[in-house]
C-alpha cells in the first residue's frame, strides 16, 4: 500500500532502528556503568517510540483498508 503517511511512519521506524544500532555499539564499547545506564534509558525511550509507531501504523492500515472496501462496494 503506497500511502504518504504510512511511508512517513516507516521512515521514522527505520530511523529509530538505526539509532538503536548505534546505541548498541556505544553500549558495548563503554565500561562506565553510568554511561551504560544512560544508554539503556535511551534504548527504552526509542523502543517505546517504535512501539507507538507500530500501533499507529496498524491503525492507519486498518483504516485505509476499510476505506478501500467502502470505495469498492460503491
Amino acid at each position: 500500500m503506497d500511502d504518504p503517511y504510512l511511508n512517513d511512519l516507516r521512515g521514522e521506524f527505520n530511523s529509530y532502528s538505526n539509532q538503536l544500532k548505534k546505541l548498541k555499539k556505544k553500549i558495548l564499547k563503554t565500561n562506565s556503568t553510568e554511561d551504560q545506564s544512560k544508554i539503556i534509558k535511551q534504548i527504552d525511550s526509542i523502543a517505546k517510540k517504535m512501539e507507538n509507531n507500530q500501533k499507529q501504523s496498524v491503525k492507519v492500515t486498518k483504516s485505509r483498508l476499510k476505506e478501500r472496501k467502502k470505495k469498492s462496494r460503491k
